[in-house]
């Protein structure tokens, strides 16, 4: 592998840092160094690749940057983030317009699934948040960096504790 001396990786970082201030829309502000870190690990595996590759062009540096963020934005999408701040603003959980009564028995059920998530111990919180968020047992393994099994075991006690809890607060299935 061809490692470049510590000042030509000081400047081709901030390089990067210039070529995705530009591509970046403020709302992804936060996610700047991530997405400097994911273009500078381009370029160096194509140091890799081509290790005879001339100098990196600002043009080719930009479109770098440009494919990170746009790779990023499909992430958050496919992943359905929302920030935790956000949701914990909302007083209500948004409904839709129809049904008074079904709109205010959501509601009831939404506030009394927050109430027993609370309830949970903290490991079993997270990956029975992470499960009915969407993301399956593997994936939130990954994301809480434990091993499947452990994920699998938290989420279906958890789930146990979450039914057990709502059925005492007389909401059953």
């Amino acid at each position: 592998m061809v490692s470049l001396p510590a000042e030509v990786l000081e400047q081709l970082r901030e390089d990067l840092a210039r070529a995705v201030a530009r591509v970046c829309p403020p709302h992804m502000a936060d996610r700047r160094d991530d997405l400097v870190q994911t273009a500078m690990m381009r370029v160096m595996e194509l140091q890799r690749r081509e290790p005879d590759r001339g100098r990196l062009t600002s043009a080719y540096l930009y479109r770098v940057a440009y494919t990170a963020l746009v790779d990023e934005l499909r992430n958050v999408s496919r992943r359905r983030e929302v920030q935790l701040e956000v949701v914990e603003s909302l007083s209500e959980p948004p409904v839709a317009s129809g049904d008074p009564e079904k709109a205010a028995g959501g509601s009831q059920i939404a506030q009394a699934v927050r109430d027993c998530l609370r309830k949970l111990v903290q490991d079993r919180r997270l990956a029975v948040t992470l499960y009915l968020q969407g993301h399956s047992v593997p994936e939130s393994a990954r994301l809480l960096g434990w091993d499947d099994k452990r994920t699998e075991n938290l989420i279906y006690r958890g789930l146990a504790a979450l039914r057990l809890c709502l059925s005492a607060k007389g909401f059953e299935p």
